[in-house]
C-alpha cells in the first residue's frame, strides 16, 4: 500500500516539480547511468549515486515495489586507452575496476542496483534497437559506422535545451575522423579498427556508441516508457538528450517520464572532474584504504545538502558531518541503554507518541518536496533532541522503543545513515553490583553506594543517575 499521493519531483525534461505519478500505481523502474569501469570513481560521482540511492530507499519506504537498474559500460574509447596503457585487456580492467566500484558502493552503504546489465553483454539488443533506428529514417551508414541524424529529430534539446542552431561542431560532441554526413550526429556504431574490440554486425565488424548502450539496456528490462532516469547533471547533455533522440526515434514513444539529475560536487568553486585533475577518488578517502575519512562521516557529508544544490568539498564541512553524526549516534546508544532499565509494561505515553507520529509526518513532508534531505535531517534533530529529554524522565519503555524505532527507521532505512552501537548487554555481575547500590541508595548509606560505584568502574563500567534510576553505560 503506498503511502502518499504527495510525492513531488524536480522534472528535468518540464523544468518544474510534478506531483509523481508512475505508470503502474505500486510499481517504479527507475534507470541510473552507472560508471565506465576504467577507473576508480572520485567522490562527485559517489555524491550522485548516494542521492540516488537516497531516492530509492524513499521511494521504497512510501510502499513502491522498485526495480532499479544501473548499468555498467565496459567497452568504451577510455578503456581501450587504459587497456593499452596497462598492457592488458579490456576485459580484465572491466573485471577489477567493476570490482572497486561495488566494493566502494558497498562501503558507502548504498544499495546495489536490482538489475546490474553490462554493455558487452547486450550487444544483440543494441543491433536490434540501431536497426529500428535506421529502419526509421533517423539513422544512416557510413563506412561501416552508423550516425544518429540530429537534424531529423524534430524535438532534438528539449531536455536539455541546447539548440541545433546554435550547437557547434565538437562543443561536447564526440569527434572523430569518420565521414558524417553533419559534425553535429553521433555514432550508433563505431567500425571496428586493429587491436580494439568488435563484434558481428549488420553494417560490418564493430562496436557500440557510447548513448546507445544505455537506450538499449533501460527498455530491456523497464519497458520502451518508464518512470525516472537518473544521473549526474554533466550527462544531461549529450549523453541523455541523445537517449531521448534515440529511444524516441526507434519506438515513437516517451522515453521516460521524470528525469532526475544531481548538482556538481565542487573543489575551492570548481566542478571536481578527473579532465581538470582536481579529484579525489571516492575510495582513497576511506580509512580503510589509507584515507582519513570514515564512510559513515561522508555519506553524512553527502547526504546533508540537497541534490540539486552543488556541495563544496572542504575539510571543516565533513568535520562538521562527522560531529552532527556522532550526536545522533550518541542519543542512539543512550536510548538503547535506557531501555535495558525500562519496563515495557508501563501504560502508553499518549504524549510521546504524538509527537513521534508528528516527526514522522514532519520527515515524509520534507522527503515529499523533492526529496529534501537537509530539512530531513533537521527533522531529525527534533527527534533526537524530544528523546534525549525523554531519557531524562521516561514514563514508558512502550513509547520509548517505539519512538526510537521510528528514528531509526527513516534515518537508517531512508537516509542510509550508519551507527555504531556500543555494547549494551550488561553482564551479570555488573548487574547484580547495580541492584545492590540501588539498595543502599534506598537505604542512604552513600558510602556503601559511592564503593560500589568504584567497583562497578573498575569493571568498565559508569552509573549515570537519572532522577529515580541508574543507567550503566560502558566506559
Amino acid at each position: 500500500m503506498i503511502k502518499t499521493d504527495k510525492l513531488k519531483i524536480y522534472n528535468s525534461l518540464t523544468r518544474k516539480k510534478e506531483i509523481f505519478e508512475p505508470l503502474q500505481s505500486s510499481k517504479v523502474g527507475i534507470y541510473i547511468c552507472g560508471p565506465t569501469v576504467y577507473d576508480y570513481i572520485h567522490i562527485g560521482n559517489m555524491r550522485s549515486f548516494v542521492a540516488f540511492d537516497v531516492i530509492i530507499r524513499y521511494l521504497r519506504y512510501l510502499g513502491y515495489d522498485v526495480k532499479h537498474v544501473q548499468n555498467v559500460t565496459d567497452v568504451d574509447d577510455k578503456m581501450i586507452k587504459r587497456a593499452q596503457k596497462e598492457g592488458t585487456t579490456i576485459k580484465e580492467i572491466a573485471k577489477k575496476y567493476e570490482k572497486i566500484y561495488f566494493d566502494d558502493m558497498k562501503a558507502y552503504n548504498n544499495q546495489l542496483p536490482d538489475i546490474n546489465p553490462r554493455a558487452t553483454e547486450h550487444i544483440a539488443d543494441i543491433i536490434s534497437l540501431i536497426k529500428k533506428i535506421v529502419e526509421n529514417g533517423y539513422g544512416y551508414v557510413k563506412g561501416g559506422n552508423v550516425y544518429f541524424s540530429i537534424a531529423k529529430f524534430k524535438d532534438y534539446g528539449k531536455l536539455s535545451g541546447v539548440s541545433i542552431n546554435q550547437l557547434k561542431a565538437g562543443a561536447r560532441v564526440e569527434q572523430d575522423n569518420y565521414d558524417k554526413e553533419h559534425p553535429r550526429d553521433f555514432a550508433l556504431w563505431k567500425a571496428s579498427k586493429p587491436g580494439e574490440p568488435s563484434w558481428d554486425s549488420p553494417w560490418g565488424n564493430g562496436r557500440p556508441g557510447w548513448h546507445i548502450e544505455c537506450s538499449a539496456m533501460s527498455m530491456k528490462y523497464l519497458g520502451e516508457t518508464f518512470d525516472i532516469h537518473g544521473g549526474g547533471k554533466d550527462l544531461k547533455f549529450p549523453h541523455h538528450e541523445n537517449e531521448i533522440a534515440q529511444s524516441e526515434s526507434a519506438t515513437g514513444k516517451q522515453f521516460v517520464r521524470y528525469w532526475i539529475h544531481t548538482e556538481f560536487l565542487n573543489i575551492k568553486g570548481e566542478k571536481m572532474a578527473k579532465s581538470l585533475g582536481n579529484f579525489f577518488t571516492a575510495h582513497e578517502l576511506l580509512k580503510q584504504n589509507g584515507g582519513k575519512y570514515d564512510a559513515k562521516d561522508l555519506r553524512y557529508f553527502l547526504v546533508s545538502t540537497h541534490y540539486r544544490k552543488p556541495i563544496d568539498f572542504k575539510e571543516e564541512a565533513i568535520e562538521d558531518a562527522k560531529n552532527s553524526r556522532k550526536k545522533l549516534e550518541n542519543m542512539v546508544n543512550s536510548v538503547k541503554h535506557a531501555l535495558e532499565y525500562e519496563k515495557n509494561t508501563l501504560p502508553v505515553d499518549r504524549e510521546l507518541e504524538s509527537k513521534i507520529k508528528n516527526l514522522k509526518e514532519k520527515f515524509e513532508a520534507a522527503m515529499n518536496d523533492d526529496f529534501n534531505t537537509p530539512e530531513a535531517l533537521r527533522v531529525l534533530f527534533e527527534f533526537s533532541s524530544l528523546l534525549n529529554k525523554y531519557i531524562e524522565s521516561p514514563k514508558s519503555g512502550a513509547s520509548l522503543k517505539n519512538a526510537l524505532t521510528t528514528f531509526l527507521n527513516l534515518s537508517q532505512n531512508v537516509l542510509g545513515l550508519q551507527f555504531e552501537s556500543e555494547k549494551t548487554e550488561i553482564p551479570k555481575d555488573v548487574k547484580k553490583l547495580v541492584e545492590e547500590r540501588e539498595k543502599a541508595r534506598k537505604e542512604k548509606d552513600w558510602n556503601k553506594a559511592d564503593k560500589i560505584r568504584d567497583e562497578i568502574r573498575k569493571k568498565g563500567y559508569i552509573i549515570e543517575d537519572k532522577n529515580d534510576k541508574s543507567i550503566v553505560k560502558p566506559v
